[in-house]
């Protein structure tokens, strides 16, 4: 399973908008993505009251995974949209 750590880029954390804006990018993905607190239980990246009943904090570190065998280039990008705290969803993602 293929994961990445990454630190809440997002100001406001995983609230509303960004919480939005990732999941619109994680269900782009194609492939099945979770999204855990460092110290959480995972959960459906592509599912917006999942990612939202975190409650995580901007600077708060994350944990991305998937077990899907070409996830690699995925996860990179959604870490990027994360770290970054991107204001809109990038064509690239």
């Amino acid at each position: 399973m293929a994961e990445r750590r990454v630190n809440v880029g997002w100001a406001e954390g995983l609230h509303a908008r960004p919480a939005s804006i990732f999941v619109r990018a994680a269900t782009a993905s194609g492939i099945p993505v979770t999204i855990a607190k460092a110290d959480g239980s995972p959960v459906n990246a592509a599912s917006m009251l999942a990612v939202l009943g975190l409650g995580a904090q901007g600077g708060e570190e994350i944990v991305l995974a998937s077990p899907a065998d070409d996830s690699e280039a995925a996860l990179d990008r959604l870490s990027k949209l994360v770290a970054e705290g991107l204001d809109e969803l990038p064509e690239t993602v």
